[in-house]
């Protein structure tokens, strides 16, 4: 019905749509690619942590070993690893003259929760492939300001007993030697600094002490715990992978049921 002056009461204004705009719910390929990545890097940790499992059964069962061992004559297993025999973790006997007295290079260490310095020094070889080996005489804590005294002219000989140990290797958080603060046992660079002559690729953890008037000066050839928790690590490693892997699948799914089943179709939606 119009009204007075043609108004039609019961017009309404009409809105016209566009058309229907498509959604395309493709595969995630991003997505895909970062998790992908994701996986990579948890299972690679994963693998590399039964790695180190490996490593330190071996290391705790040379340890096991050298509780009954025998000390055998440096010199003679210096012969052998030269030949290319693996002497870590073997227990020798050397005669050193002025071992005692001789000058250190200290290199930083932490042992029962306490930092400290551990001693090094060369000691002379009479026969063998080499010259010389450097010589870890033990442990002084930092809150000992003492150390022993240095004299290069005593040749009073000092028969040791320890273990063989290979260099450790720094890795990217290890801090940088230096020429007064040690970090990492270098062969080379300390047997420069000391003057060794044509030093052994090893070094001699000591097992007796070298001064035994100083008792601050402790014999550590080994840490006085090993932890072994690689495989509890490994098994974290996989667990995050098998997590992230259930949240892309449950994601994919919920993708695959937006898009009414199938990939790469368009939705319309307005």
């Amino acid at each position: 019905m119009a009204s007075d002056g043609g108004f039609n009461a019961d017009w309404e204004p009409s809105v016209e749509h566009g058309p229907d705009r498509p959604v395309r719910t493709g595969f995630p390929i991003g997505l895909t690619i970062a998790t992908a990545i994701a996986m990579a890097i948890l299972i690679g940790l994963g693998v590399w942590q039964l790695q180190r499992l490996k490593w330190k059964e071996t290391l705790l069962a040379h340890v096991a070993q050298l509780q009954s061992a025998r000390a055998q004559p440096l010199e003679s297993i210096l012969v052998e690893q030269a030949q290319g025999r693996d002497v870590d973790l073997t227990r020798v006997s050397v005669v050193c003259p002025g071992l005692a007295a001789r000058p250190f290079l200290e290199v930083f260490d932490v042992r029962n929760g306490e930092a400290g310095q551990r001693l090094i020094s060369v000691c002379e070889i009479e026969a063998g492939p080499y010259r010389s080996i450097l010589v870890d005489r033990g442990y002084v804590a930092d809150a000992t300001g003492a150390r022993p005294a240095v004299d290069p002219l005593d040749r009073t000989p000092i028969e040791v007993v320890g273990i063989l140990r290979k260099p450790e290797r720094g890795n990217f958080v290890s801090p940088k030697n230096t020429p007064t603060h040690w970090y990492i046992r270098d062969v080379a660079a300390m047997a420069r600094v000391l003057g060794a002559q044509s030093p052994a690729p090893v070094f001699l953890f000591v097992e007796s002490r070298t001064n035994p008037g100083f008792k601050a000066l402790v014999p550590a050839p080994l840490p006085t715990e090993i932890p072994n928790r690689h495989f509890e690590y490994a098994l974290t490693w996989f667990s995050l992978a098998g997590a992230l892997a259930f949240v892309y699948a449950a994601t994919l799914v919920r993708i695959f049921r937006g898009s009414g089943g199938r990939f790469g179709e368009e939705n319309s939606q307005k």
